[in-house]
């Protein structure tokens, strides 16, 4: 049975990494002129099945509504987002992805790659696979092999 002691450790090294890994991506993202937070919001716009509403971005991202609003402005204003009327409700506001942002979640997904490539570089195939599976049950998420 695992102590306290090397639980709290393990805790505090997938702290650190976490941390590091957080800096590389910033890293790499910075040339691209996107924050880790608008990223996420591009992520997300991206992976919904419809242009999402302001409120449900705030909900996914468990914001403040006024936090999305900001980081939509900032997309905005970078080209890669672009507010619609919602077809059923004028008065309600859709986020939608430009081609500006299709090509910007392109980069950052490379930008992602680089700083994990940056991170993982010291472990061979089979750590990586090793890290892989023990990642997937301390998460309870099936294998999601690239």
């Amino acid at each position: 049975m695992p102590t306290p002691e090397t639980s709290g450790l393990l805790a505090e090294q997938l702290l650190r990494l976490t941390r590091r890994l957080h800096r590389a991506q910033k890293r790499h993202m910075e040339p691209l002129g996107i924050t880790p937070a608008q990223s996420r919001l591009l992520r997300t716009v991206s992976h919904s099945d419809q242009p999402p509403r302001m409120a449900d971005l705030a909900q996914h991202l468990e914001v403040v509504p006024r936090a999305v609003t900001t980081l939509v402005d900032a997309l905005e204003a970078h080209g890669s987002v672009r507010r619609v009327p919602d077809p059923s409700n004028r008065r309600v506001v859709r986020i939608e992805l430009t081609d500006t942002g299709r090509a910007t979640l392109r980069a950052l997904r490379e930008a992602r790659r680089a700083a994990a490539e940056d991170i993982l570089a010291p472990l061979s195939d089979q750590q990586r696979d090793a890290l892989g599976d023990l990642l997937n049950t301390l998460s309870g998420t099936p294998d999601h092999r690239c």
